[in-house]
């Protein structure tokens, strides 16, 4: 038994991870998954949303929150800026399953892939993923 343990680095931890105890622990597979095509709801509810518009860019990343408490919606997913800033929610018809994954633990974020401004409007198609 004393063999076995007593290997080229002379401890228990050399025997199980390899060379002088070096520990080489697999990464996680990550990957993100595209769910959905929308667009954000409510733009034209958000203040500030003429002076955000400029700093919204194809392909910027965009958080997910939700929000079960909303008197309108208790399916309302909230839509963030990576810098916080509200621009406004995922569409009420097109939540309930993402609602449901949000509240079952997944991770949900999206990326916006056009923008247009019409006139007091402004209209964000985004890109729903999963990161998995």
């Amino acid at each position: 038994m004393g063999d076995i343990i007593n290997n080229q680095t002379g401890n228990m931890l050399g025997l199980f991870h390899g060379k002088g105890g070096e520990i080489d622990i697999p990464k996680p597979f990550e990957r993100d998954i595209f769910l959905f095509d929308t667009f954000v709801a409510g733009t034209s509810y958000i203040e500030g949303i003429d002076e955000l518009e400029p700093l919204l860019a194809i392909n910027d990343k965009l958080d997910f929150f939700r929000e079960p408490d909303n008197a309108y919606d208790p399916n309302a997913i909230v839509i963030r800026t990576s810098d916080g800033v509200k621009i406004g929610y995922i569409p009420k018809k097109d939540n309930p399953v993402f609602s449901r994954l949000m509240d079952a633990g997944k991770l949900l974020f999206g990326r916006i892939s056009k923008k247009e401004k019409r006139g007091n409007y402004i209209s964000i198609s985004i890109k729903i993923y999963l990161h998995e």
